[in-house]
């Protein structure tokens, strides 16, 4: 079986853009450390907007969807799941909701990563929650002529709870040691764990909630106020190529997973840079129509209320609404559209 550790990976010589991207990152953690020393209660309505589109978008990923409204019902109220898909959002949502209140007191083992999978399932009845995969998965690929292709075979059934203990272990080592820099621990690790696929069923939300969880515990705490699922589900793509390309030779411990790090090392920025943006609108207290009017200077092409409502959370629906007629009426936007259909573009 695979053999877990870093030591090859601390003794590696990183490229400019992969220190670039952790120095940048420890620069925008430190502008949001002091954003909420000084303005901590106007930036708790992103924490409940990025909990809804963390939720939405991490599922959505998988195909689970539902409507926007109950989506905020079931993230904001927790009422009870109406179907299927329903049971499995609300299941995210929990685990989630642990993340963001419990993340120092999650330890990263094992038995913690197969209780968090049994939560993402309790509003459903999964005998195979919080178990690893009792067969065989295969991650793979569907063309539009029918053909599926066999991208990448993970471990054995047999193999997966040594490979899953053992990944934690070398994780906790290089972490409780300072022997690996955090930013290059927490992709490696996501990695393996979706090289492993230990479950059934649910590995991608999994890797997505163990991903905040591991930031949050090392002080990078962007994902309460901004969803980095949302992120990654808009460029979806590029979160599968970056995927793809670190895998080759992962059984034989000679992958290349520079491709992945990257990759979660740009989404991780790309959310601080979208925090300093809608700290900068919450913290100045401007009417609504220059709030949306701002906002929308910072879009190209065509946006919609639901863009806006992302980078104001201070304004109602209505307030936006209104901003929105203003400035149709005084030529700044142009609206297109009708109903859920409406769109806005600017003019000048």
């Amino acid at each position: 079986m695979r053999v877990f550790n870093y030591s090859a990976i601390r003794e590696q010589k990183w490229d400019s853009e992969v220190l670039g991207l952790i120095a940048a990152i420890y620069r925008e953690a430190g502008k949001q450390e002091l954003y909420l020393k000084q303005r901590p209660e106007e930036l708790e309505k992103l924490v409940e907007i990025a909990r809804i589109q963390s939720t939405e978008a991490s599922n959505a990923i998988e195909g689970i969807v539902t409507t926007n409204t109950r989506i905020r019902q079931l993230v904001e109220e927790k009422t009870a799941p109406k179907n299927r898909n329903e049971q499995e959002i609300a299941g995210y949502r929990d685990v989630l909701n642990v993340i963001h209140e419990n993340y120092d007191a999650i330890p990263i083992t094992e038995n913690y990563i197969l209780q968090l999978h049994k939560m993402l399932y309790s509003h459903m009845n999964n005998p195979l929650a919080g178990r690893t995969k009792t067969v065989q998965n295969y991650i793979s690929a569907a063309y539009p002529d029918g053909r599926v292709e066999i991208l990448f075979t993970p471990l054995t059934p047999h193999e997966t709870p040594e490979a899953l203990d053992a990944i934690c272990k070398e994780y906790n080592r290089v972490i409780g040691n300072m022997e690996l820099e955090p930013l290059i621990a927490i992709p490696v690790f996501i990695h393996d764990f979706l090289c492993i696929h230990p479950f059934n069923d649910g590995n991608g939300r999994m890797s997505r909630l163990l991903t905040t969880l591991l930031l949050y515990q090392n002080g990078f705490y962007v994902g309460k106020y901004i969803s980095l699922e949302a992120k990654i589900a808009k460029n979806k793509d590029l979160y599968y190529d970056a995927l793809a390309a670190s895998q080759t030779g992962w059984h034989e411990g000679s992958e290349d997973v520079i491709p992945f790090i990257k990759y979660i090392l740009g989404t991780i920025l790309a959310a601080y840079k979208d925090f300093q943006d809608r700290a900068a609108l919450v913290e100045k207290k401007l009417p609504a129509i220059e709030m949306v009017r701002m906002a929308s200077k910072g879009k190209i092409g065509r946006f919609n209320k639901q863009d806006i409502r992302e980078l104001c959370p201070t304004l109602s629906d209505s307030s936006i609404e209104g901003a929105f007629r203003k400035l149709v009426a005084c030529g700044e936007l142009k609206k297109e559209g009708s109903g859920k259909s409406t769109c806005y573009f600017r003019l000048e």
